[in-house]
């Protein structure tokens, strides 16, 4: 018989709107599994988890899908570009997927102005391969926006950054929470989770500290 493996434990969290919190801890602590529950990519065993007011724990995987890419934005730390397309066209493919309706010229207008919000708009008509990792992150997070999610998830955002674009990257997550935008991200580096306001850490699968911060200026 396999002995049941319990990556998170009697785990209670309330994120807000206006949030910006880290989720920090060693290895196996379980960070990034709480991250892919609240992503709806994962789905817990046992307990409730409601988003935006819906029983997401109640839903099929198709309404877990539609939830998802109606509500959510995702940052990784490859940032998973489409190599062959440019800045713009990758900031593009979420519409086309989840606002299928839309004109093209509304997509092309709202995926410049997401470009133009994250300093890029000068790169538009560049490649990955034509951009420095903080660009292409910069990218990748006007791609997550470009839906209008009500939750960004970041999984280890500055994870292949130096530490001088790490730090822009960080200072763009936090002028965009400060703009409304509620941010949860996994890191295991403390200089990065202390960009955020709430720093949540793990270990064994369980909640041991939570800490509010004050806001960077």
């Amino acid at each position: 018989m396999e002995t049941a493996v319990h990556a998170l434990r009697e785990v209670s969290l309330t994120v807000y709107q206006g949030d910006f919190i880290a989720l920090t801890g060693p290895s196996g602590s379980g960070k990034s599994t709480l991250m892919y529950i609240l992503g709806l990519l994962d789905t817990p065993t046992s307990g409730k988890y409601y988003l935006l007011g819906k029983p997401v724990h109640t839903m099929s995987g198709i309404e877990r899908a539609t939830l998802r890419n109606h509500t959510l934005g995702f940052v990784f730390q490859n940032f998973q570009l489409i190599p062959r397309t440019t800045a713009l066209e990758n900031v593009e493919v979420p519409l086309f997927y989840r606002r299928p309706h839309l004109p093209a010229q509304e997509i092309r207008k709202r995926a410049l102005s997401m470009l133009s919000l994250v300093g890029l708009s000068h790169r538009a008509h560049h490649y990955p391969t034509q951009m420095s990792g903080g660009q292409q992150q910069r990218v990748a997070i006007a791609r997550a926006l470009v839906g209008n999610p009500s939750l960004l998830l970041a999984d280890e955002p500055t994870g292949n950054l130096d530490s001088h674009t790490s730090k822009e990257i960080m200072e763009l997550l936090v002028d965009l929470n400060k703009k409304g935008l509620t941010i949860v991200m996994v890191t295991h580096e403390e200089d990065i989770a202390s960009y955020a306001k709430k720093i949540i850490r793990m270990r064994d699968g369980e909640i041991i500290d939570i800490i509010a911060r004050e806001e960077k200026s």
